[in-house]
């Protein structure tokens, strides 16, 4: 690896342990973005939630907050896999968790405007998947203040959670915390980032338009709130088996 390489994968790490939030830049090409759209273009989603309805993008029912693809849909797509397991994201994940990590989620989200106030997970919240955790983001549309940006509270990654976890309210997270340390994230189709999510944070409501969202995480353990079923897979490229053995075989 160039030193220069080097010297920003270690300021990636520091802005994790210290922020618990790291940008990772741009992540997808224009193309590959292109081909990714093109491999879900009629694919069915699933209401996120209660409702559980399905429907295509071209047939949101009306009050849809958000929707999810298919785990099947996301591993067909191109590029998906190639990311989940580039090399410096693998490392970038064993270095903050301290071993080896396991690929415990890969999730594909639509959330959809509305002029409403956050709930579940558009309210600020904690996770508690593992002892140690993250997750990677990659917005597979531009997202602007109106596109509905992920929102973190920096270094709340550090701070001890009640034992039962619960929402925060916005004027709840600027009075504890401050302005300064809540941090929106916005950016282009393609770019991606990193965040420890026991951090307080949320994905705001889009009041302007959809927001498409990629997410990875890597852990020690399997997350036990999961039931998995590993999906078979016929792709051209190895991956290692341990990493990947929650989501496909």
């Amino acid at each position: 690896m160039a030193p220069g390489a080097v010297r920003q994968a270690e300021d990636i790490l520091e802005a994790l342990r210290v922020f618990g939030y790291a940008s990772l830049g741009m992540r997808f090409t224009k193309e590959q973005l292109a081909d990714i759209h093109e491999s879900l273009a009629g694919k069915l989603l699933e209401e996120n939630g209660h409702g559980k309805r399905c429907f295509t993008l071209e047939e949101v029912p009306p009050g849809v907050r958000m929707a999810d693809y298919r785990l099947d849909d996301i591993l067909d797509c191109p590029h998906i896999l190639q990311l989940a397991n580039d090399p410096a994201l693998l490392t970038l994940a064993a270095r903050y968790i301290g071993c080896k990590p396991t690929l415990s989620a890969v999730g594909m989200r639509w959330s959809f405007p509305a002029q409403c106030e956050g709930e579940g997970l558009q309210a600020f919240h904690r996770d508690s998947d593992d002892w140690r955790f993250m997750k990677v983001f990659v917005y597979l549309t531009d997202v602007d203040e109106g596109g509905g940006p992920h929102v973190y509270v920096k270094g709340t990654h550090r701070t001890r959670a009640p034992l039962r976890l619960r929402p925060y309210s916005d004027a709840e997270v600027k009075t504890a915390y401050g302005e300064s340390q809540v941090v929106a994230t916005i950016g282009p189709a393609g770019f991606a980032f990193a965040a420890d999510t026991y951090g307080i944070h949320k994905g705001t409501v889009p009041t302007m338009r959809p927001r498409l969202l990629l997410q990875f995480q890597y852990s020690i353990l399997p997350v036990y709130m999961y039931r998995y079923h590993p999906l078979d897979y016929q792709g051209a490229h190895e991956f290692d088996p341990y990493i990947n053995r929650l989501i496909f075989q």
